[in-house]
């Protein structure tokens, strides 16, 4: 499981001209399933966002999690995280798990967060052809892979 996270000011997500998401001061997180992805690594990656110290203090050190500011969160599916770029230049998306697989495994994710934050979050559509809107803060842009916990 591969995730994009973004600290942000503002961000929001659209689908056929709807706006279905919308934030401000919080994180939109980007998520990629793969089909050996599981519920542990479901676990590790929630709380390993949530507790992410990349809020300013009252000192300007990035010292707080998106928990001690009370922000907001926008979780989004994205299997081109898992796209492979060796050969050639059009990417191949074969690591990427089919709806089948990825979309239990996207609303765990969700729900887990929510447990973790212990809060709503807001999403985007699975599948759907999504127009997502940031100011990034910062920028502050974080990639983690739970196939490299060290």
């Amino acid at each position: 499981m591969k995730a994009v996270i973004q600290r942000v000011s503002q961000s929001s997500v659209t689908i056929n001209n709807e706006i279905v998401a919308q934030i401000q001061q919080g994180l939109l997180v980007l998520v990629g399933i793969e089909d050996a992805d599981n519920q542990e690594d479901i676990n590790w990656l929630t709380s390993k966002i949530a507790n992410l110290r990349i809020f300013a203090d009252e000192n300007e050190v990035m010292n707080m999690s998106l928990k001690d500011i009370d922000g907001e969160m926008i979780v989004v599916s994205q299997f081109t995280l898992h796209a492979l770029t060796k050969k050639g230049n059009r990417p191949s998306y074969i690591k990427a798990s089919k709806p089948e697989i990825a979309i239990p495994l996207y609303e765990s994710f969700v729900q887990q967060i929510e447990i973790e934050l212990g809060k709503k979050v807001q999403t985007g559509q699975f599948g759907a052809d999504m127009k997502v809107s940031l100011v990034n803060d910062g920028p502050v842009t974080i990639i983690i892979d739970t196939k490299n916990k060290e």
